[in-house]
């Protein structure tokens, strides 16, 4: 109990610096920048690593990303077979959907009705990924995450579904002018804390991308 209280206590001072943009306290997923477009969309390399992550069905994104968060934040803090307190990294992974009657389709602006699935990931520190502790419930997964080439395009303000989908047309938009192609379904990495100032937060609309001429 004290550690998870003094868990809390050092997780807090370490955010504290995020609600002005300040983010070096936390280990943030490696890239290599491949290819700069311009504008804040970049094509990323990533390498292989390990994630903690869970998938919630809810009749809001809001709900299910609420609940996605308590759990995987519930792991991180102890809730695993070591007990054992897990730094926090950034960014946060999202992925949502809307649960149809026999199929899940891709949540967009347009989308009304259904349940919201959303997937959400902590990306794991680099020390524990050969080895990272159990969960203890069995909504929370431990997952490898392949080495993926990504186009990203970094934006601020608050990360709602309507930022989330002017943002993924945007990018969509410019990438077809580019020898990039989507290879995946785009998904959303937040880098700051909901209380952290708007203007100032880093958020990023993400999709694996290939080329479209050669293996480069």
């Amino acid at each position: 109990m004290l550690d998870q209280i003094a868990y809390y206590a050092k997780t807090f001072a370490e955010t504290a610096p995020a609600i002005f943009g300040i983010r070096g306290a936390f280990e943030q997923q490696p890239y290599v920048i491949r290819e700069d477009l311009g504008q804040g969309l970049e094509i990323r390399d990533y390498g292989q690593t390990a994630a903690a992550e869970a998938t919630v069905v809810a009749p809001t994104r809001k709900q299910a990303s609420e609940t996605a968060f308590r759990l995987l934040f519930a792991y991180i803090t102890g809730a695993n077979g070591g007990h054992q307190t897990v730094a926090m990294t950034t960014p946060v992974q999202q992925t949502s959907a809307l649960i149809g009657m026999t199929a899940p389709v891709r949540i967009d602006a347009a989308a009304t009705g259904g349940q919201s699935e959303v997937a959400m990931r902590f990306f794991l520190p680099a020390k524990l990924s050969g080895n990272p502790p159990v969960p203890m419930d069995p909504r929370v997964r431990i997952v490898t995450v392949p080495a993926s080439t990504v186009a990203a395009l970094r934006y601020s303000g608050n990360p709602t579904e309507a930022a989330r989908s002017a943002h993924e047309q945007d990018m969509l938009r410019r990438l077809s002018a580019t020898a990039w192609q989507p290879a995946g379904s785009p998904y959303v990495l937040n880098y700051d804390p909901p209380f952290a100032i708007p203007f100032l937060k880093r958020n990023e609309i993400a999709v694996e991308v290939s080329h479209r001429y050669s293996a480069v």
